[in-house]
């Protein structure tokens, strides 16, 4: 987000610090945990993953919603094509992953701003479409994709492992 700041009624959308990578890789992996979508529970693996955003931040862009104190309120990775952490996007595209927000910050749009922080910056960035990834579970998460415009790729499902179908959803820019 090029050291910018976008506010939103009561929280703030910025690029994380490192200070808060520990704090936004714990409310991702209770988001993903809490919310049910890791088949192997506190056994998965896939935790490890979530909970490591210094990781994350070396190869792509993380943003966090913080309030007006500076809590946490959730995060989301920014990926561009060519990064390591790309999974769909191609020249040209851009994805996010790893959405989540806290219980603090439900129902009050952080998401749909996280969200918007990632098309902002694909645009910023001349990207044309914008990508994502998603379980069949995040119903919650489909509606603000949705409302936000992103529309169903159904040819681009793909699944890391047998037993995880992901569906998919664009958004061209």
């Amino acid at each position: 987000m090029d050291q910018t700041t976008r506010s939103e009624s009561d929280f703030t959308i910025r690029a994380a610090e490192p200070s808060e990578y520990e704090g936004l890789g714990e409310i991702t992996a209770r988001a993903y945990l809490d919310d049910g979508l890791l088949d192997f529970g506190a056994d998965d693996p896939y935790l490890e993953t979530l909970r490591d955003v210094a990781a994350r931040a070396v190869g792509c862009e993380v943003f966090v919603a913080v309030d007006g104190e500076g809590a946490l309120l959730g995060g989301v990775a920014y990926v561009g094509a060519g990064s390591v952490w790309a999974e769909l996007a191609v020249d040209g595209e851009a994805e996010f992953r790893m959405l989540a927000v806290a219980p603090g910050g439900r129902g009050r749009g952080v998401g749909g701003a996280l969200v918007r922080a990632c098309v902002d910056r694909a645009r910023a960035t001349g990207r044309v479409r914008v990508r994502l990834s998603t379980q069949k579970r995040m119903l919650s998460a489909h509606r603000i994709y949705e409302r936000l415009g992103f529309v169903r790729t159904p040819e681009r499902d793909w699944a890391p492992y047998p037993e995880l179908a992901l569906l998919t959803y664009s958004l061209e820019i």
